[in-house]
C-alpha cells in the first residue's frame, strides 16, 4: 500500500507538462554525452525530483505528486539516451552515414521508447505490486520526493545539487575549454622488450561520480574487468604477437601506449564481448520462471474494473501502430516486403522480452545496473547471423541489424527506468496511468533532439578510437562493440572469434564464482555484466570510477552512499556533461580551441581527482 495519503495533491497539471519536457530535453543530452564519454549512464530520477521541486517551488506551491510526475517524464528521456547511444553511433562509426538522419532516428528511438512504455504496462502489477522487488532509485526518489516536504530538507538538497553541478562544468571548462588539465593521465612501457604495461586514468569528476552512485560493489568489478584486460590479456598479447602483427608493429613506432591500445582496440575488447554473451544469457535464464509468472499475473490483473494502468487495449493497439513505421524502414532498406514482415515480428517479441529483463533487472540490483548493452549485443548478434542466412550482407544488412538493436535497446532502457518511477509513484499514491502518459511525453520530448545533439557531439569530437582528424574523439564504447558485431558478420569486418571464445570462458569462470558467492550467503556478488563492462571499457575509464566507489565504501551510511553525497555525484556528472555539449558549439564551429591557453599540466589532473573525491567524502551525510 502507498505509504501517505495525498488525496488532495495536484499531479498532471499544465505547468508539470512543460517542466517535465524541458527537464526531459536537458537530462537526456546529459546522458548522450556522459555515455558516450563514459560507455554507462545513471539514472536521472532524484535529480529531476530535486529539481523540479525547486522550480515548481519557486512558480508557487505545489505538491509531491506533481513533483513526482515531473520526474517521471525527465528520466524516461534520460533512459532514451541510453537506447540511442548505444546503437546509432554504431553507423556512423562503420561509415554508412555521414551524419545521424533526424528521420530515422526520431521514428526508432520515439518506436523503441513508447513500446518500452507500453509494454511496462502489463508488468506494472506483477513486479511492483505483488513481487517484493526493491527498485532502489524508485525507493530513493519517493523518500526524495517526501523529503521535500520539508523546506529545510529541500533546500539543501538542491545546494548539494547544484554545488556539483557548479564544480564539475568547472573542472570540465578546465580540461575541454582552458586545456589546462590534461583529459587523461597515462603511461606505458616494455618490460622484457616484449610485453607491454599500461596503466592511466581519465581526470573526469563525472566519473568519479559515477562510481560513487553505483557503489563499491559494481565500481570495482569494473576495475577487475580492466585489470583483467589491461594488466593481464594486453601484456601476454603483445608477449606473443607485437613482433610479428604487421598492425602492431606500426602501433609500436608511436610509442608502448600506442600499441596498448592498438591491442586493446582491435583484439582484447572481445574478450568483453563473450563475457557479456555469457552474462545476458544467464540473466536471461534465471529471471524464466518469474517472467512468465509476472505476465501473466498482470494480464490477469488487466482485466479489473478497478485497474489504474492505461487500458490494456490501447497497449495492443499501440503496439500494432508502432510496427508500421518499423515495418516501413525495413522495407526501405532491404527492398522486401516479405522480409520486411518477419523482421518486424522478432523485434517486437525482442523487445517485450528484453524490456522485461530489463524491468526485472532493475528492480533487484536498479536501472543503472540494467543489462541493456548485453540484451543489445545479443539482439545484434542473433538478428546479423539470421540476416546472413538469408543472405542479406553489406550496408543494407549492417544497417538493419543496428537498427533492430536500437529499439529493442531503447525499450529496455525504457522498461528498466520507467518502472523505477512506478515504484515511486506506487509508495506515493500517484495514478499510474498519468505516469504513463507523462513517460510518453518524457520519451517523444528527447527523441525529437537526439539527431541534432548526436550531429553536434560528431562535428566537434567525432565517436570511436582517436585519430589524428579527431584527437578528442568520445569513445562511444558500446556502439563501437555493437559495430564490431554487425561488421564481422555481415561486413568486410573480421571477429576475432578466438578472443570470444575466452571470453565466454572467462564469463563462465565469474558465473561459478558468483554462484558460489551466493550459496555463501556472501552480501559481496560478482554479476558477469558488470565485469564484461570494465574489460571493454577503456582502463582510464574504470580508474576513477574505482576511486568512487572507493569513497562510496569508506565514506557512507549504514555501508550505502548518503543522499547528499548522492545528489553531489549527480550534479557532478550533470555540470560536466552539460558544459561538454557547450564546449561542443564552438569546436562544431571550427574553433574548438577558442578558450585555451596553456599546455595541459599533469599535475592538475590528479588536482581534479582529488577535488571531486573530497568533495564527495565531505557530503557524507
Amino acid at each position: 500500500m502507498p505509504h501517505i495519503n495525498t488525496a488532495a495533491s495536484p499531479e498532471l497539471t499544465p505547468r508539470a507538462i512543460l517542466l517535465g519536457i524541458f527537464l526531459a530535453i536537458i537530462l537526456s543530452a546529459a546522458n548522450v554525452y556522459l555515455g558516450l564519454f563514459a560507455g554507462m549512464t545513471v539514472s536521472a530520477s532524484i535529480p529531476a525530483a530535486v529539481l523540479s521541486m525547486a522550480l515548481l517551488k519557486a512558480l508557487g506551491r505545489s505538491g509531491i505528486l506533481e513533483n513526482n510526475i515531473v520526474q517521471t517524464a525527465a528520466s524516461a528521456g534520460e533512459s532514451l539516451a541510453a537506447g540511442a547511444i548505444f546503437t546509432f553511433p554504431a553507423i556512423v562509426i562503420l561509415g554508412q552515414w555521414q551524419q545521424f538522419h533526424y528521420m530515422e532516428v526520431t521514428l526508432i528511438a520515439v518506436t523503441g521508447g513508447l513500446l518500452g512504455v507500453l509494454f511496462t504496462v502489463p508488468l506494472r502489477r506483477a513486479l511492483i505490486v505483488e513481487q517484493p522487488l526493491p527498485y532502489p532509485e524508485g525507493t530513493a526518489t519517493a523518500e526524495v520526493l517526501k523529503a521535500g516536504h520539508d523546506s529545510k530538507a529541500n533546500n539543501g538538497a538542491v545546494k548539494w545539487l547544484l554545488a556539483g553541478a557548479g564544480v564539475g562544468a568547472l573542472l570540465k571548462f578546465a580540461i575541454s575549454g582552458l586545456k589546462i588539465v590534461p583529459a587523461a593521465l597515462e603511461t606505458a612501457a616494455m618490460v622484457g622488450g616484449k610485453a607491454v604495461a599500461y596503466i592511466g586514468s581519465s581526470t573526469s569528476a563525472a566519473l568519479v561520480g559515477v562510481g560513487y552512485i553505483v557503489g563499491f560493489n559494481i565500481a570495482i568489478l569494473i576495475f577487475i574487468g580492466g585489470a583483467l584486460a589491461w594488466f593481464i590479456a594486453i601484456p601476454i598479447y603483445s608477449a606473443l604477437y607485437a613482433g610479428s602483427d604487421p598492425a602492431l608493429i606500426a602501433a609500436a613506432e608511436n610509442g608502448p601506449a600506442a600499441l596498448a591500445w592498438q591491442i586493446w582496440t582491435s583484439k582484447i575488447r572481445y574478450l568483453g564481448v563473450g563475457a557479456m554473451l555469457v552474462g545476458g544469457i544467464a540473466a536471461l535464464a534465471g529471471l524464466r520462471k518469474p517472467l512468465v509468472a509476472s505476465v501473466r499475473a498482470s494480464l490477469n490483473a488487466a482485466s479489473d474494473e478497478n485497474q489504474r494502468d492505461l487500458p490494456f487495449k490501447w497497449v495492443l493497439v499501440g503496439t500494432g501502430l508502432l510496427t508500421l513505421p518499423v515495418i516501413f524502414i525495413y522495407q526501405q532498406l532491404l527492398g522486401s516486403m516479405v522480409l520486411a514482415l518477419p523482421m518486424a515480428g522478432i523485434m517486437i517479441v525482442a523487445a517485450f522480452l528484453f524490456c522485461a529483463v530489463g524491468a526485472w533487472m532493475a528492480g533487484l540490483v536498479g536501472s543503472s545496473h540494467n543489462p541493456v548493452s548485453a540484451t543489445t549485443i545479443a539482439t545484434i548478434l542473433i538478428t546479423s547471423l539470421l540476416l546472413l542466412v538469408l543472405g542479406i550482407t553489406g550496408t543494407a544488412g549492417i544497417v538493419a541489424a543496428i537498427l533492430m538493436g536500437a529499439i529493442v535497446c531503447c525499450a529496455a532502457a525504457i522498461g528498466g527506468d520507467n518502472t523505477q518511477d512506478l515504484k515511486a509513484g506506487y509508495l506515493l499514491g500517484a495514478t499510474p496511468w498519468k505516469q504513463q502518459v507523462m513517460q510518453c511525453v518524457g520519451v517523444v520530448s528527447a527523441a525529437l533532439v537526439l539527431a541534432p545533439i548526436l550531429n553536434l557531439l560528431l562535428a566537434a569530437y567525432g565517436f570511436g578510437a582517436p585519430t589524428e582528424a579527431t584527437p578528442n574523439a568520445l569513445p562511444a564504447p558500446q556502439a563501437t562493440l555493437m559495430a564490431s558485431v554487425a561488421d564481422g558478420i555481415l561486413g568486410e569486418g573480421a571477429i576475432p572469434w578466438f578472443m570470444v571464445a575466452a571470453g565466454v570462458a572467462i564469463g563462465l569462470v565469474i558465473l561459478a564464482i558468483d554462484q558460489q558467492l551466493a550459496k555463501r550467503g556472501n552480501t559481496f556478488r560478482m554479476p558477469v555484466l558488470a565485469v564484461a563492462v570494465g574489460i571493454y571499457l577503456p582502463l582510464e575509464l574504470a580508474l576513477p570510477i574505482a576511486l568512487g566507489g572507493l569513497i562510496a565504501l569508506k565514506f557512507s551510511d549504514n555501508g550505502k552512499p548518503g543522499k547528499n553525497g548522492v545528489l553531489l555525484a549527480a550534479g557532478l556528472i550533470t555540470g560536466e556533461a552539460l558544459l561538454g555539449i557547450l564546449l561542443a558549439i564552438p569546436a562544431a564551429l571550427g574553433n574548438g580551441d577558442i578558450f585555451a591557453f596553456a599546455s595541459p599540466v599533469p599535475l592538475l589532473g590528479f588536482a581534479t581527482l582529488a577535488i571531486s573525491g573530497g568533495l564527495l567524502i565531505a557530503a557524507r551525510r
